[in-house]
């Protein structure tokens, strides 16, 4: 399989954009992988890169998108950030991976047994680690069950997955309230948002589309 070149960009879809990432990952689950000469995907992409998909996933060593979609080089825009949550640096990095790079498909990737969504639900202080987790307490907010305090924390593995998805959500929403230019390529079907959990147990994802 070769690197995507300008003209198999150009085929892509919003569409088939997500069904290459749920193949991907299937392949992934049932341990195959797509027949790459990685050696000759450097070669492929020494003059420039036309991905079809850009991915917002955690830093988390278990949750790396080339491999749990089965993407060789070329073919991905990976964004990666301790709880997948937006900022405006994120945000411009969506956009060049638009707008100017051609993706068609952006993903927001969280996980199960999350680190950074424990750290937040049990207030963790640390350094710089303080204000970033700071960006995943509107998700902490917005799951409203357990009422009972002593079980909203990381001991808790349900409400903990629970605000990881949430999280997707609101960072999912929060593209198109914060980015105008992503949101006008949305509106003209040009790009798809969608979330996804990875489920580290099973290597499968769940769409949100």
């Amino acid at each position: 399989m070769k690197a995507h070149t300008k003209e198999t960009q150009a085929t892509m879809t919003p569409e088939k954009s997500l069904r290459f990432l749920k193949e991907g990952n299937l392949r992934f689950q049932n341990n195959l992988k797509a027949n790459r000469n990685i050696l000759e995907q450097v070669n492929d992409t020494r003059e420039g890169q036309f991905p079809f998909a850009t991915i917002l996933s955690c830093i988390d060593s278990r949750v790396s998108a080339e491999l749990v979609f089965d993407q060789g080089l070329g073919d991905i825009f990976s964004i990666r950030i301790a709880g997948n949550f937006i900022n405006k640096d994120i945000l411009g990095s969506m956009e060049f991976a638009c707008k100017l790079a051609g993706t068609k498909l952006l993903v927001v990737l969280g996980h199960t047994s999350c680190g950074a969504v424990k750290g937040a639900c049990d207030n963790a202080k640390l350094g710089n680690l303080t204000h970033m987790l700071s960006h995943i307490k509107p998700a902490i907010d917005a799951v409203t069950e357990p009422k009972d305090e002593s079980r909203r924390n990381s001991s808790n593995s349900q409400f903990v997955d629970n605000v990881a998805a949430k999280n997707v959500l609101l960072n999912m929403g929060r593209i198109i309230a914060e980015s105008s230019v992503l949101a006008e390529m949305v509106n003209h079907k040009e790009i798809k948002i969608v979330g996804g959990m990875y489920d580290v147990k099973t290597g499968a994802v769940d769409f949100y589309e």
